[in-house]
């Protein structure tokens, strides 16, 4: 019985599509225990994760049947094009993941197995050592603080006044009214003078805005009044 499947896909044979798949998939299951063990977000997806592995497989296989047939890469290259992803990612490192296991799937469906095998180790052991030694952070905290005004009423100046004493630097972020144009909500974007509380800001800020609401997030921590 002649299992090579020239007729239908190039030349490859059972054996061609059991490695590919098998070290797409063996590959790609790595670069998912990875991005988990590097995450550090909580928008963590373990949908996303497994989407990666099934990427990758299926990459491999689109690989497998165009082979070296530029007839057959147009057309599948024409059928994907009607495929619309609205899913946003949510961190850009995500991306780079992606395109991992595309480059996973696209080196093992063109039987380069070794350099598939050679650049996923090789890539993943680089991401570990990135995020062990935490490189490229920049030790700068921030905080977002939201004060509500009356709406009619300049209190620009009250406000940066408060944040000149309090803050190191600040930035208006965005301005917008809600309650149905009965209060005005100001965002900043601000870094806190050493030994300054959160609480001393918001306590400052209410003394200037008539006791409205004053909320200052820091990280994952919020102090509001």
């Amino acid at each position: 019985m002649n299992l090579d499947l020239q007729d239908l896909s190039g030349t490859f044979s059972v054996t061609d599509i059991v490695c590919a798949m098998a070290l797409t998939f063996v590959l790609s299951t790595m670069i998912g225990y990875v991005y988990r063990f590097t995450h550090r977000n909580v928008s963590y997806s373990q949908s996303y994760v497994q989407t990666l592995v099934i990427v990758g497989m299926i990459v491999a296989l689109i690989m497998l049947v165009v082979g070296s047939n530029l007839a057959r890469a147009f057309s599948l290259v024409g059928a994907l094009s009607v495929v619309r992803f609205r899913n946003a990612i949510k961190e850009t490192r995500d991306v780079g993941f992606i395109f991992l296991v595309m480059g996973i799937g696209m080196a093992a469906g063109a039987r380069f197995y070794t350099l598939a095998a050679i650049a996923g180790v090789g890539i993943c052991l680089i991401i570990i050592v990135m995020h062990k030694f935490n490189w490229f952070h920049l030790d700068v905290q921030r905080q977002v603080v939201k004060v509500q005004v009356p709406a009619g009423e300049d209190h620009t100046g009250a406000i940066s006044d408060v944040l000149i004493r309090y803050t190191s630097e600040f930035e208006l972020v965005s301005t917008e009214t809600i309650r149905g144009g009965a209060l005005t909500e100001v965002f900043y974007t601000v870094r806190l003078k050493k030994g300054t509380e959160p609480g001393e800001l918001v306590s400052a800020l209410q003394e200037r805005t008539f006791g409205q609401r004053v909320t200052v997030l820091t990280g994952y921590d919020q102090t509001d009044l």
